[in-house]
């Protein structure tokens, strides 16, 4: 800008893909008109660079040279999946990377979400490569803790965009963890998801013995009102009395606490 001159990573582009060429060296071609706000998103400065990014994307290939676009930034979910069907049209499908992007503008200090949440949608709709966001972003510099967060944040993000689009192996992954749950496997539960420690670290907050590792319940609705101990008990139930099916099973046990409500007087409320 001091010399009024277009860059000279722009006009010789060729020359440098030539020298790129011959050391296998891949291209990351960023975006620095993205938006930085979401009122900015998807406007024309922004798509003007993007048919650029794009025109500069064949001319690496002409010169067999690797490209991978960078993308925003911040924009809202509405604009999303037409940021990125943009982008594959104007940069003919080349690999997309983004930062998000964030949805929202109003939650610093928690950026890892409002980025999350976009990451998980462009992602859906086909974007090869996520670059997480930590709670810093806009604030500070970020230390090894906010590192972590943001990047289970975008393992999160990556992983629900995969599931989205019919990985077998995410949702097996799915599968292998409600499996779990259900059967009160307490440890597997731990080590199948992205971050065992800290799902560890929860749990024993309140429940911390080793026995607990084995309960049919956690504290959050205790050993009574388990959603999974009392779907266990009517199978169990069903199986005991020859019923067919759940759902028999559950007309039958009704039928018999509606009998015990009827005998006890039909009140709703007793003295104790």
């Amino acid at each position: 800008m001091y010399h009024h001159q277009e860059s000279f990573l722009y006009t010789h582009f060729e020359e440098i893909c030539e020298i790129c060429k011959q050391y296998d060296v891949a291209f990351s071609l960023g975006d620095g008109l993205r938006p930085g706000s979401v009122a900015d998103a998807n406007d024309e400065a922004q798509m003007a660079e993007l048919k650029t990014l794009g025109e500069l994307t064949h001319i690496a290939w002409k010169h067999d040279v690797q490209v991978m676009i960078e993308g925003p930034g911040h924009v809202p979910m509405h604009l999303v999946k037409e940021n990125m069907d943009k982008q594959l049209e104007y940069c003919d499908e080349a690999p997309f990377y983004t930062l998000g992007p964030l949805v929202t503008d109003i939650a610093p200090g928690y950026d890892h979400i409002t980025s999350g949440i976009g990451a998980a949608m462009i992602g859906w709709f086909g974007c090869a490569m996520l670059c997480y966001v930590t709670p810093k972003e806009h604030l500070g510099l970020p230390n090894k803790d906010d590192i972590k967060t943001g990047i289970i944040t975008y393992k999160i993000a990556a992983h629900a965009a995969d599931l989205a689009k019919g990985h077998p192996a995410a949702q097996r992954r799915d599968n292998a963890l409600s499996k779990a749950r259900f059967e009160f496997r307490w440890e597997d539960q731990f080590n199948l998801g992205l971050d065992p420690d800290t799902a560890r670290e929860y749990h024993d907050e309140t429940l911390p013995k080793d026995s607990a590792k084995v309960a049919h319940f956690c504290s959050m609705c205790g050993p009574k009102f388990c959603s999974m101990k009392i779907s266990q008990e009517v199978r169990d139930y069903a199986n005991e009395h020859g019923l067919n099916g759940d759902q028999e099973a559950v007309m039958k046990g009704m039928e018999e606490q509606a009998e015990k409500f009827r005998n006890k007087g039909s009140e709703l409320y007793q003295e104790v």
